[in-house]
């Protein structure tokens, strides 16, 4: 059963999807996450980093892009998204007084890895765990390490990438963590302590006043243009260090990048090529580090 027909633009900046029932008599335009907290297949696309903004109107979802990718690249894939998220019980409009909490599995470039994504904010700051981690400051991860086969965690804002076993098939598996995440939220039981947030969050914006001018510069294109993108698959990226005399960054990939076959040369290239361009003379060479 498909939930979503995809219709053509007019206006290449936007994205028409028909939803095959009536939700709603009148027009509601979002602009950002928060305006959506109604309509939990709204809020999906607004956790796309290219989102912009989304007009619903009766059986009708209007998305607005930014800039940075084209609709004819993404559309598709949006499209499979949410309709793995409808499958897989996600809601269009909640019920009045209904207070929902949805997740639904998406797959990564790596293989090995499955994000889950959450309609509630999990954690401020990214985390990452592994099997020889003191874990009883973490219960979701200590949790979810019972799974034999599940060799890192990593979280984020509202989503849980995990790495499996290679040997292992997410296809067998995925319902069942999935549901296990699920009822963790519903129970409203703690991702972390306080105790674990105040020693173990990852910090990779350094203190302020210990980096140079050039550092604070690559921090900064990397905050904004290549952390949002890396996300969409379920990964992060931290600045590790700057050698000015070799104009080498050293980077650290996290979550669904670290150990992808294709994302150590794919990212590196990539943002070896953007420093080039926007700190001409600055950066010559991108080592990228599995987390």
């Amino acid at each position: 059963m498909s939930y979503f027909v995809l219709q053509k633009s007019d206006d290449v900046n936007f994205m028409i999807l028909r939803i095959k029932e009536k939700l709603i008599s009148k027009t509601i335009f979002f602009k950002n996450v928060d305006d959506a907290k109604e309509y939990p297949i709204v809020q999906q696309l607004f956790y796309l980093p290219f989102v912009k903004s989304v007009e619903l109107s009766e059986n009708v979802l209007r998305v607005e892009r930014f800039p940075i990718v084209e609709w004819v690249d993404v559309q598709d894939e949006v499209c499979q998204q949410l309709e793995n998220y409808m499958k897989l019980g996600g809601l269009i409009k909640k019920k009045v007084g209904q207070n929902v909490i949805t997740v639904y599995a998406e797959s990564t470039p790596n293989p090995s890895v499955m994000k889950f994504v959450a309609n509630k904010k999990l954690v401020s700051h990214d985390m990452e765990f592994f099997k020889n981690d003191d874990l009883k400051e973490a219960p979701l991860a200590n949790g979810l390490f019972n799974y034999d086969f599940i060799n890192e965690i990593y979280i984020s804002e509202n989503f849980v990438s995990l790495t499996i076993d290679k040997a292992k098939n997410w296809q067998d598996v995925v319902q069942e963590i999935r549901n296990y995440i699920r009822n963790y939220l519903i129970q409203n039981n703690p991702i972390v302590t306080n105790e674990y947030s105040k020693f173990n969050i990852f910090k990779d914006d350094l203190k302020e006043e210990k980096l140079s001018a050039i550092e604070k510069e690559i921090i900064k294109i990397l905050n904004e243009y290549v952390k949002p993108a890396v996300a969409g698959d379920g990964g992060n990226i931290v600045f590790k260090s700057f050698d000015e005399k070799e104009k080498r960054l050293d980077v650290v990939l996290q979550g669904a990048c670290s150990g992808c076959p294709s994302s150590t040369n794919t990212l590196k290239n990539g943002i070896e090529t953007m420093m080039k361009e926007m700190l001409p003379g600055k950066v010559e060479k991108v080592n990228a580090i599995n987390g």
